[in-house]
């Protein structure tokens, strides 16, 4: 009988004998990042390389596996370019695990018992999902977040939970998930379960969110930000044991260590990973103290022949289970193997969240560990935003940095890591528009700018000026920017505009290289095409991605620039209710649900009060819906009243009450117009001389839910003594003996304008035309967040230009502008209403709808002039101490009214 056949190990020193061969045992994201490196450098063809996969397909992209749910085909996912595995020195042997290495022999033994010689071995086996020795932790129902078959097992057992679910009054209640885990992928998971259907609710051991990544500041910052996805959280928090269903055999509860119990239908667990090193440790070579094989900065083991990357690899004296350095191990690997000297450069662990509705990035010194180091915060609890940067003792050089909930500075600051910012640097806080803005960055060459690719700043620059790129799409075949994440893109794209402009070459104004069009010529495109969602958008008017091979590649998902913008114009095109199919997707965390997310995590409703005009039956019932919920009720600016402190699961309930008062959703969560300010005009004041508060009502109703670039405000005074502010609107209209003056422009905030004189007396047809025109225009050609303001200003030729096209009509497309207006108003329906009556978009608030809901044990409150207001940590600690229930937290009671030291259960 003859043993297993062996391939001929060919002699190193012996060029005749043909290409060296490489085996690689792992075919995940850095197995196909090291096999791209080298295939890219070894134009002699001195390697031929086999790749065994322990998966059935070819290495996908782990980082947006979250994706797999909407778009349910794997092969989307897969990484780079195809062709790759049609190379003839390049062999993937897909559904093959090794099971065994022979290092005398330099052999490995695949899982048929097949025998293969090597040159040269890579261990790229990366990691196991770490699952703690939780009794009960086997049990159906209980799920890791790793791959491609864990999310589509996931995603099938929902699916067929909610089909099945029911209690014994025989309605539907939802799904009950869990999500034991509260880092990144934990997130992630929670995040997947609310866009199946189902309840989620994070168990986290440690004392915030993403504790590794960010401090308890923005740990709290985006505790808010989840539970605003209708996501609970539960910190400081451990399972016990996952118990069993007697009903069904699945798992069916969580008993937790401090003694509180959890029903739940699925179990998610993400709490880390485990090097998968069993091949390393069974083959002799040197394995960590927390697991890993042992190499050395090139990435080489004891054996000179065998090499380990990605998170297999204990580099430093640990396992880094990021997707960047593991690339980076990639590239140092491929580099010695055609001779080199290339050393790993160190790890960037910065990261960055992908939550649908949630902005978290972290960098570089996030916990200010350095000797003498300053952390400079900037926090607004009602915005949901939380920044910090963490300064070197003199508050000159930049060492790390925090953003939760606008992390637009990450990608400019992140590589400025180790050098010294320019200017204050408080002012790289600061929102948009707060004036003085940071100060312009000019990133060093060597700065990196791609942490997954390790590309500089220079390199981008001398992709422009050395290799002759002219946009963004040449940049990345040329350089890899921005081909993996894709979190680096907007400061790819600003590098090379800038280089472009200094070596006075036209810039495109391509969106980005998915799409060849602006941001205008895309929505004329969108509109005429009558497309209604990102899918077909891009299939239709994306242009192919050409790779540095040449190879065209599928746009796919498109990216962080597109996407965003796609939303916009789809939604400002009335595309139906903005929770319909693929568009809910595109919604961030306020018009998910369709109120405004406040600083405990609870929402403000804001119902429509056209012109502030209100009957009083109309403040009865606004008054008693805010009594029987217990809101806090304010007057607004816009001559509204807002009602604050509503629970996620009482949205629906508030809104049905107010329908059926007739009041109808007033958009205060959205893109769109705000409201139509008036003063009482002729109808009641001495000095009015046109009937302000009915052309106010007339503008707001016809305007309602048009979806716009940035919100817009109106506002009416019925005389020059200006009672409504109009000037301070994007649109004003100020009346006059013989008619309407409107002005456009204008806007509050960080910085306000005075709105411009646009006509002058015109009769209420001539008016309503006129700003039919204005608002239609901006809402075609403005770029995406710009504020009417912005817009005039920026606009070839400014105001006359916008003149011309409203008033002369100078383009031609008068009566397109009407038509859209007039359709706008013929569709126009109530967002809330539709919620109320459709049971799909009900079913997003259906965990709260059909079920009780638990009393959430973190909301607190204390009585002011009258009304409850969110109590401080202070207050809240000396009423627990008062009521001799120090140290127990939450309250076991659940939402309290606090009144000196009374404790009074709210629900």
């Amino acid at each position: 009988m003859t043993g297993p056949q062996t391939d001929p190990a060919p002699d190193p020193q012996d060029v005749s004998a043909g290409p060296r061969h490489l085996v690689v045992v792992g075919g995940g994201m850095v197995a196909q990042r090291l096999v791209e490196a080298l295939r890219a450098r070894d134009g002699a063809g001195a390697w031929r390389i086999s790749v065994f996969a322990e998966e059935p397909r070819k290495p996908y992209d782990r980082v947006a596996l979250t994706s797999y749910f909407s778009a349910r085909d794997a092969e989307e996912l897969t990484l780079g370019d195809p062709a790759l595995w049609d190379d003839p020195l390049v062999t993937l042997h897909r559904d093959c695990a090794v099971t065994d290495v022979d290092r005398e022999t330099r052999t490995v033994t695949d899982r048929l018992g097949r025998v293969h010689a090597y040159d040269e071995l890579v261990l790229a086996t990366g990691s196991n999902a770490f699952v703690p020795p939780i009794p009960g932790s086997d049990l159906p129902g209980v799920f890791v977040y790793r791959t491609i078959d864990d999310v589509a097992a996931l995603r099938g057992w929902v699916e067929e939970k909610r089909r099945s679910a029911t209690t014994e009054g025989g309605w539907e209640r939802p799904v009950r998930g869990a999500v034991i885990g509260g880092g990144l992928l934990g997130l992630e998971a929670a995040g997947a379960l609310r866009a199946l259907g189902a309840q989620a609710t994070v168990i986290q051991f440690g004392t915030h969110l993403m504790d590794a990544q960010i401090d308890l500041g923005g740990g709290e910052a985006l505790k808010r930000l989840i539970n605003g996805m209708g996501i609970a959280v539960r910190c400081d928090t451990g399972t016990k044991e996952m118990k069993v269903s007697r009903r069904t055999g699945h798992v069916g509860r969580l008993d937790f260590a401090d003694g509180g119990r959890l029903d739940v239908d699925v179990v998610v667990v993400a709490t880390g990973v485990r090097p998968r090193d069993e091949l390393a440790r069974a083959a002799g070579l040197e394995v960590g103290a927390r697991g890993g094989a042992v190499v050395d900065l090139a990435c080489r083991t004891a054996d000179e022949h065998v090499w380990a990357v990605g998170e297999v690899a204990c580099i430093e004296g640990r396992c880094i289970g990021l997707v960047a350095p593991g690339y980076a191990m990639a590239e140092v690997v491929a580099d010695r193997l055609l001779g080199g000297e290339a050393t790993f450069p160190g790890a960037d662990t910065a990261t960055k969240l992908k939550l649908q509705g949630v902005d978290v990035a972290s960098f570089g010194d996030a916990f200010a560990r350095t000797e003498g180091a300053m952390e400079l915060v900037w926090a607004d609890p009602v915005a949901g935003v939380y920044k910090k940067l963490v300064l070197s003792d003199d508050a000159r050089t930049l060492l790390g940095g925090v953003f939760v909930g606008d992390a637009t500075p990450y990608a400019s600051l992140r590589p400025m890591v180790g050098s010294e910012l320019p200017g204050d640097p408080g002012a790289f806080l600061l929102p948009e528009g707060s004036g003085g803005g940071a100060p312009s960055l000019e990133l060093p060459d060597d700065a990196a700018v791609c942490s997954c690719n390790n590309v500089s700043a220079g390199t981008i620059r001398d992709a422009v000026t050395e290799h002759g790129c002219t946009d963004l799409a040449g940049v990345k075949a040329c350089t890899k920017a921005g081909t993996s994440c894709g979190s680096c893109l907007p400061l790819v794209k600003k590098i090379t505009t800038t280089e472009l402009e200094r070596a006075g070459v036209e810039v495109s104004n391509a969106l980005c290289e998915h799409f060849e069009l602006s941001r205008a010529q895309l929505f004329d495109a969108v509109r005429i095409a009558e497309l209604h969602t990102f899918s077909e958008i891009i299939a239709r008017f994306g242009r192919s991605v050409v790779d540095e091979t040449g190879a065209t590649v599928d746009p796919g998902r498109g990216c962080d620039i597109c996407k965003p913008v796609v939303a916009s114009i789809l939604a400002s095109l009335g595309n139906g209710h903005i929770l319909d199919g693929e568009q809910a997707t595109l919604q961030d965390t306020n018009d998910h649900v369709m109120a405004n997310m406040q600083k405990d995590g609870t929402y403000s409703v804001v119902p429509r009060i056209p012109g502030g005009e209100i009957t009083p039956d109309g403040l009865l019932v606004i008054g008693q819906v805010a009594k029987d919920f217990g809101l806090y009720t304010k007057i607004t600016g816009g001559q509204r009243i807002d009602m604050f402190g509503a629970r996620i699961e009482q949205l629906p309930h508030i809104w049905r009450r107010l329908v059926e008062h007739g009041f109808e959703s007033g958009h205060a969560y959205g893109k769109s117009l705000r409201t139509v300010k008036s003063c009482v005009g002729s109808t009641w004041c001495r000095f009015g001389v046109q009937d302000s508060v009915g052309m106010a009502v007339e503008l707001e109703l016809r305007y309602r839910g048009l979806r716009s670039p940035h919100k817009i405000k109106l506002g009416v005074s019925g005389c020059a003594r200006e009672c409504a502010e109009a000037r301070g609107k994007d649109v004003g209209v100020i009346a006059t003996d013989k008619g309407w003056n409107v002005y456009v422009g204008g806007n509050g905030g960080f910085t306000p304008r005075h709105a411009q004189l646009l006509a002058e007396d015109l009769t209420s047809e001539e008016l309503v035309r006129t700003i039919d025109r204005f608002l239609m225009y901006y809402v075609r050609t403005a770029d995406r967040l710009q504020r009417t303001a912005a817009w005039v200003e920026d606009f070839e030729g400014g105001l006359d230009a916008i003149r011309a096209v409203v008033l002369e009509d100078s383009l031609g497309i008068g009566a397109d502008l009407d038509a859209a207006m007039a359709r706008h108003v013929g569709d126009y329906e109530d967002e809330w209403r539709a919620v109320l009556e459709d049971p799909e978009k009900l079913r997003r608030f259906g965990s709260f709808v059909n079920a009780p809901a638990e009393p959430d044990p973190d909301l607190a409150y204390v009585t002011e002039r009258g009304q409850i207001r969110p109590a401080t940590a202070a207050e809240r600690a000396a009423a627990l101490e008062a009521a001799g229930l120090a140290g127990a937290d939450p309250v076991p009671a659940g939402p309290v009214v606090i009144a000196g030291s009374t404790l009074e259960v709210r629900r």
